[in-house]
């Protein structure tokens, strides 16, 4: 199969800046850019089964950007972890985008974004007056919205932060799998692929999941009254987006509930829902059926 290249792009912060990783699949020169942005403790590389389909049902040039969020990947980790909240990541992908269009110009800016990455999405494309080359012209939320069910996010808080320690990455696979199964169904072959880029070699030696178990600090400095608070805020961009919107959901999914994801079309960008059964938090583009929801609407004139 053919491999992205990575690419790096400096980012401001208050402690010296720091570097985030990006994938890019396709044509570097494309005015078409397809931007997916993964999950809270996952990396760009999930989205290599997507990317690929992308690029065989284009019509005409194409790109697809894959970061890693900073603290995952191949990215930098933040001297201070308070920094691991969505204003950064959202200014992080601005830079990208800049960068993007230093190198070519952006006509046609589309976004997929799978939990976190839809919420950077939805930062990036509900603020007024940012500099962005080009319009987000279409807008896919994966499993996530203005409203996060607190049981979700103590579920995740129970294990976000244990990066491990493991002598194969079958056995980090494994590991992964027992906090995964919501993903829905997968190979073995499927999520062996899946966890290949969600390790890095220790210097003692093993193997260690790829990001900063730091990332977790501020969730876990997070209270229910806090993400209460913080839904109006989210509402508010997500009221502000003019992006065609596509809304996909793990039909079982604690993360996203259908009460809020039908709210999600009933007001703003008035979302199309497409739910998957038999998955949970989050659809991860590999199954056929999820493949083609994200290649049809991302690939629309």
């Amino acid at each position: 199969m053919a491999l992205p290249t990575l690419n790096y792009v400096p980012c401001a912060d208050a402690d010296g800046g720091h570097r985030m990783a990006y994938w890019s699949w396709g044509d570097p020169a494309a005015a078409r850019v397809i931007v997916c942005v993964h999950g809270l403790s996952r990396q760009g590389r999930d989205f290599d089964v997507l990317a690929q389909a992308l690029l065989a049902r284009a019509e005409g040039p194409l790109r697809v950007v894959c970061p890693d969020v900073v603290g995952r990947g191949r990215s930098d980790w933040l001297k201070n972890p308070q920094g691991y909240v969505l204003p950064t990541y959202a200014a992080d992908m601005l830079a990208m985008l800049g960068q993007l269009q230093a190198q070519a110009a952006v006509q046609d800016l589309s976004w997929c974004g799978t939990s976190m990455g839809g919420l950077i999405g939805m930062a990036v494309a509900g603020t007024p007056g940012l500099p962005l080359p080009s319009p987000i012209r279409r807008l896919l939320l994966n499993d996530v919205g203005p409203v996060i069910q607190w049981q979700a996010i103590e579920r995740i808080g129970a294990y976000l932060g244990q990066t491990g320690r493991f002598g194969t990455l079958q056995e980090a696979a494994d590991a992964m799998w027992r906090i995964s199964t919501s993903f829905g169904p997968h190979t073995p072959e499927q999520w062996l692929a899946l966890s290949q880029a969600m390790v890095r070699e220790l210097p003692e030696g093993g193997l260690a999941l790829h990001y900063d178990p730091a990332i977790a600090v501020p969730l876990r400095g997070m209270t229910a009254g806090d993400a209460q608070q913080g839904e109006a805020t989210l509402w508010a961009l997500y009221d502000a987006i003019e992006a065609r919107t596509l809304l996909t959901r793990g039909a079982q999914s604690d993360l996203l509930s259908r009460e809020t994801a039908l709210e999600m079309t009933r007001r703003g960008p008035h979302a199309r829902l497409v739910e998957f059964e038999g998955v949970g938090h989050a659809p991860t583009f590999i199954a056929p059926d999820q493949v083609e929801a994200a290649v049809e609407f991302l690939l629309q004139p």
